[in-house]
C-alpha cells in the first residue's frame, strides 16, 4: 500500500452534537472522510490563555487516509468554530482488509 492510501484516524472536539453531525456531513460530502462517529458526551480539561478551563463538548472520529490529511486540516481550518480547534491523526497499524478497502475507495479524490 503507498504511504498516502495509508488509513489514519483522526480526532477533534467540537461544541454540540448539531456541530458536529454537521462538520462530519460536509467533510464526508467532500470525501475529505470516510466516516465520522459522533461521540456526546466528552468533557475536556485544558490550559487555554493561562488558564484552565473545563467544557463539554463532542468527541468527532474521523476515519480517512493519510494522502488526504492536508485537505482535512484546510476543510476543518475553515468550517470548524474554535480559534483552535483539536485535530490529530494517529497511524492504523492494520484493519479489516475489507473495510480498508472501502475507506479507501470513500475518499478517492
Amino acid at each position: 500500500m503507498n504511504a498516502a492510501a495509508t488509513p489514519v484516524v483522526v480526532l477533534t472536539t467540537i461544541g454540540s452534537p448539531d456541530a458536529a453531525r454537521d462538520l462530519v456531513r460536509q467533510l464526508v460530502d467532500d470525501r475529505l472522510i470516510a466516516c465520522g462517529t459522533v461521540v456526546p458526551g466528552a468533557t475536556s480539561i485544558y490550559r487555554w490563555q493561562e488558564s484552565v478551563t473545563m467544557d463539554n463538548e463532542v468527541l468527532i472520529v474521523l476515519k480517512t487516509v493519510r494522502g488526504r490529511w492536508e485537505a482535512l486540516v484546510a476543510a476543518v481550518e475553515r468550517l470548524h468554530p474554535y480559534d483552535t480547534p483539536e485535530l490529530i491523526a494517529l497511524p492504523v497499524d492494520a484493519g479489516l482488509p475489507r473495510y480498508v478497502e472501502w475507506l479507501t475507495a470513500q475518499v478517492a479524490a
